[in-house]
């Protein structure tokens, strides 16, 4: 079959992100952060809590997962 012959694909609807503003956002702001932790402690949410704090932890520190690991391992929730 020639590439002549093959029917047009269009879609059929608009795509979901269209108008929207995509790629990188900005980083959260310090204040955001602590905003975040006290929201999570007030809700005794330990596990989002923990997550969280090993996210921000490699993100702003830059370190390696197994190292953010070694690290979380002194913290006392």
């Amino acid at each position: 079959m020639s590439i002549e012959t093959l029917p047009v694909l269009r879609p059929t609807r608009a795509p979901w992100n269209k108008g929207r503003i995509v790629g990188q956002k900005r980083p959260l702001l310090p204040k955001h952060v602590c905003s975040i932790r006290v929201r999570l402690k007030m809700a005794d949410n330990r596990r989002d809590l923990a997550l969280f704090n090993m996210a921000s932890t490699v993100r702003y520190l830059g370190v390696d997962l197994d190292d953010a690991l070694s690290l979380s391992e002194g913290i006392v929730l």
